[in-house]
Order: C-alpha cells, then structure tokens, then sequence
C-alpha cells in the first residue's frame, strides 16, 4: 500500500494500518519533510462536542490513540486538556449552545453551564458580561499538531512502516479503472492500494483517475498575542461564535483566530510544492483582523492595546458541506481518498487513520462514513473558480472550532 502525502492523515493512517495489519507493507511518500505544511500550521483545537456529529467518534479515537502512543513511545505528548468554553452572546447562539449541550449528553462528554463570572476568573481577557449563556466542556484539549503527526510516524516506523522523505510522486499508475502504484522521483512504486492524503494538493493526483474531489484550500489564519498577565497558562479554549472567533492559551500568550467575510483561496494546481514559498498574506493578516476588530473587541476589551507577536497562516481543504472527504473513489479500483478536513484535521486524524487503514485492507470501519462520501457532490472541476468559491465561503461563515 502507498499513502501520498505525509501529513498528519498519511501518518496516522500508516499508524493504523500496521498496528492492525502487521507484516503488511506500505510506504508514505512526502515530497518534503512530514508534517510541515498544514499539519504544523494547524490551531489543533481537539474540539469533541461539535454539531457535525459524524465527526465525534473520530475525534474520541484521536484521543485514545493519543494514550496508545504515549505509552508505546515512553514519551508525553502533553496534551492540554484546558476544557472548551461557548460563549453564546445572542438568542441564535444560546440555541446552538443548548444544542450542543444535547449532543454532549448524546455521547457521554462531561459538560455543564458556569457563571459569567466564573469564565471571567478562569479567563481574565474575557469579557464575560457580553455572554448570555456560557457551556463548558471540560474534557477537551489542544496540543501541538507537529508532535502529534510525528508520534503517529515514529510508531508506524516502530511498527514496520517505511517513511519516505523528500521524495516527490510524478504520477499515479492508472490503468483500466484500476491505480496500480505511482510514480516518484526515486522510481517506480507498485501497490495493490493507493490512498490520496496530499492535503491541498490532493485533487492534483486524484484527477489523474478522472476524479474531482470536492474540496479546495482556503487559507485558514491566526495571531499569537506578546505574553501577559491577563492570558493564564492553564485557561480554557474560547469559542466565540457570535464573533467568529476562537482562542486559546499559547505559552503565556493568546492565540486567536477570526473568520473573514471573504477567505482566500487557490486553486490546488497553482500551490507551489512548499507552501512556505506561498504569499498567504502581503499584511500578515491585518485587514483581516482590521475587519473584524469591532466583534472581537466586544469580547476581548484589551485587543486594541495587545501586540500581535506572530502570524501563522495554511491551507485547510473546504467542502461546501463543512464534512470530509474519505473513502472508496467510485469507478477507481484501488484508490482511497482521506482530504476535506475543513479545520479539524488534527482532532479527526485519528478516527480518519483508523477508517483508512480498515478500508484498504477490505474491513469495514467502525464508524459511519456516509456523510464524507468522495460521490456526495456528483461530478465537479475542482479547479473552477465558481467551485472554490463555493467551498471558500463555508469558512467565512463558520462559527465553531
């Protein structure tokens, strides 16, 4: 088996797969160093308790995998399980917030209200007043995305795993319906299972079978404060949804994100092979952070006198539904994709992992994968501008984490 791409998915799917399979091959090829794109540029808020329930058990996998390979490694991936705090501010959003309430019962997550304030002690920047109903969920946690991606490859190297590292897939072996292996830069690789991980650059190889898969990249963006006495290290993760807005503590510091009316996109055959080179933004993100400063300013009084230290921007792949992409490409024998992360790849990785490798090895997965079918949206370009606008908006208008 070969997985294209060696981001967080194709880790943790070779993770899986000879944890479950061992003796079985497979190679994870990355054209550059694992992890290093929107892997180690993700937020990794490791949200359980969210609306698109489909993506629960795969987020609760995440976390036992977690404890697997801590324990596997004798290492600590020191996750920060600081808890998740709804601030509703509005009568939709208090809806939402009851909702969610509902959901978090549905599948046995701790949860419950507190006081304003209470939210404004445990996170000082907070103004907590503006809230008419807080939801905590305290079971959840943030961690540092690049460890997590590579505590799945070194337990997959442990298990047999063959990881190869700045090597660069040419073409995907295609013939009468069938993907026979790939392409690379250091030859010719024959597989019975080929699985699409390449992140942003996935519709570029997935093409190659004649598929257009229903994603695109939209920039996702976010700001890390300077350090101060108002940002606790052990505070909670904040969703602000009647801001667009989510934070969490960062080393002393708040990293913060916001959702802009109009999120940059591009298409997947115009993205340079290291993202580093790419001009996410001319103005670090200011026009955008310009924009929404009233909203946010709402919630967070001292934003205006806060220095911004640093800016972190990465493509995450869209879909017009906000749901993955993942599983059997209808017409392709051999071909599985494991795209669309839609900003909760690190939280999924692990539930997508396990999906990944249970489907390449002819099993059936443990989880319903109806809602992330590669066929949902039927036939499409996915590289027409009206397509990755289409899936660029979902983003603008998202409100969760």
């Amino acid at each position: 088996m070969v997985v294209i791409g060696g981001g967080i998915f194709g880790c943790s799917i070779a993770y899986y797969h000879t944890r479950n399979y061992p003796g079985k091959k497979i190679i994870v090829i990355e054209r550059n160093e694992i992890c290093n794109a929107a892997t180690s540029r993700a937020a990794a808020l490791m949200t359980i308790v969210r609306s698109k329930q489909a993506y629960i058990p795969l987020t609760l996998e995440t976390y036992q995998a977690v404890g697997q390979m801590e324990k596997q490694l004798g290492e600590s991936l020191n996750l920060r399980k600081a808890g998740m705090m709804h601030v509703a501010a509005s009568d939709g959003t208090v809806k939402e917030l009851e909702q969610l309430m509902d959901i978090a019962q549905k599948f046995n997550q701790p949860h419950g209200y507190i006081s304003n304030n209470e939210a404004q002690q445990m996170s000082p920047w907070l103004k907590a007043g503006e809230a008419l109903r807080i939801g905590f969920m305290p079971g959840e946690a943030y961690c540092d995305p690049y460890l997590l991606g590579t505590f799945y490859a070194r337990c997959a190297k442990q298990q047999g795993a063959d990881i190869m590292q700045g090597c660069a897939v040419t073409e995907i072996i295609y013939k009468a319906g069938e993907v026979q292996g790939v392409k690379t830069s250091l030859g010719t690789i024959e597989a019975d299972v080929v699985i699409d991980a390449a992140g942003a650059w996935a519709p570029v190889w997935a093409m190659q079978t004649g598929t257009g898969i229903p994603m695109a990249p939209v920039r996702s963006q976010y700001w890390i404060t300077g350090k101060a006495d108002i940002f606790p290290e052990h505070a909670p993760m904040v969703l602000l949804p009647d801001a667009q807005a989510y934070a969490r503590p960062e080393g002393g510091a708040l990293l913060f994100g916001v959702r802009e009316k109009k999120s940059l996109y591009a298409s997947p055959d115009k993205i340079p092979d290291d993202i580093s080179h790419f001009a996410f933004s001319e103005d670090s993100g200011m026009n955008d952070l310009a924009e929404n400063a009233e909203r946010l300013a709402r919630f967070f009084p001292s934003f205006y006198e806060t220095g911004i230290k640093y800016y972190v921007a990465g493509f995450s792949g869209y879909t017009p539904d906000g749901q993955l992409v993942m599983g059997k490409v209808p017409g392709v024998d051999n071909f599985l994709l494991a795209s669309g992360c839609c900003g909760a790849g690190i939280a999924v990785s692990g539930g997508v992992g396990l999906a990944l490798a249970e489907l390449a090895a002819g099993d059936n997965p443990p989880f319903d994968l109806s809602d992330f079918s590669p066929a949902r949206f039927g036939d499409i370009d996915p590289f027409s501008t009206s397509w990755l606008e289409k899936c660029a908006m979902v983003r603008s208008v998202k409100r969760s984490g």
